[in-house]
């Protein structure tokens, strides 16, 4: 595993951002260390993939991956002579409760945290960063909705499969999706490291959340696939068994906004996820 530092020069002429690398292994403190020194901030977004299925071994590398990779980063930053401004760690809006129909949507504030092995994760994640000893340095959770974009994670997947016909609602279609166009997450990334003045748990998601029958109905108009095939939950469980993940990833519920993002003033690009396919997938004429 590599932990990144960006140093941009200031000069007009070569004002590009240079990645320097450094190994590390998430779990042990090490030469790389050093390069936390002075830094503006740190954004840490180690952690197993939850695309898997959930095993007792995987479940525990899930956890170990995001635990371990916090708390040596605590560490590090606690020894810095010079640490950074700001800690933005991952989180995710996987932390609230299964939020079904015309419950209200999940604020930082007055969101309904969860207690299944998903939620516990994000709990125990949180509680890494906050009981780190950091006096010197903003700590931020991102809780983070599912990020839409075309160079990896789970999109490029979703849009493969739907344009083969799987743009149906999954299970009953009732199902809240909150979601964040890339651009939206690094934009808002970007954002909270210049709040000096601002820390704790933030909601990064679009504002506007839509049912999972929504979101594939708007997938299908863009893609326009000849065949459209149903998705009932026991051809989903088969699924997930023959892909070797789970269906929560598909089936729970999360209905989350960004209510203190909103209160800044942060201003999305994307607030629709019908502005966001739009730009994701264009259309030929």
């Amino acid at each position: 595993m590599a932990l990144s530092r960006v140093v941009t020069n200031s000069r007009a002429d070569n004002a590009n951002a240079h990645p320097d690398h450094a190994q590390w292994d998430a779990r042990t403190l090490g030469a790389w260390a050093a390069e936390l020194e002075g830094a503006a901030a740190l954004v840490n977004m180690a952690g197993r993939t939850v695309d898997c299925r959930y095993s007792e071994t995987n479940k525990q590398e899930i956890l170990a991956s995001r635990i371990d990779s916090t708390r040596i980063l605590g560490e590090a930053v606690a020894a810095c002579r010079n640490p950074p401004r700001v800690w933005l760690n991952s989180s995710t809006a996987t932390i609230y409760a299964h939020t079904e129909g015309v419950q209200p949507a999940n604020t930082e504030a007055g969101g309904v945290v969860g207690s299944n092995f998903s939620e516990g994760v994000a709990r125990a994640w949180e509680a890494a960063l906050w009981v780190a000893a950091t006096p010197h340095t903003r700590q931020v959770a991102l809780r983070t909705a599912i990020v839409l974009g075309t160079d990896g994670g789970a999109f490029p997947v979703i849009a493969k499969l739907a344009r083969r016909g799987l743009c149906t609602p999954q299970g009953s279609g009732r199902q809240w999706i909150s979601w964040l166009h890339v651009e939206d997450f690094c934009r808002a990334v970007a954002f909270l490291i210049s709040e000096t003045d601002q820390a704790g748990a933030f909601n990064v998601c679009a504002p506007v959340p839509l049912p999972n029958r929504d979101f594939n109905t708007l997938l299908a108009g863009r893609l326009r696939p000849w065949l459209r095939l149903p998705q009932p939950v026991w051809l989903l469980e088969l699924g997930a068994f023959v892909l070797r993940t789970e269906t929560e990833l598909l089936l729970k519920s999360r209905k989350v906004v960004p209510k203190r993002l909103l209160d800044l003033g942060f201003r999305f690009r994307y607030s629709t996820c019908a502005e966001a396919l739009t730009h994701l997938l264009p259309q030929r004429p």
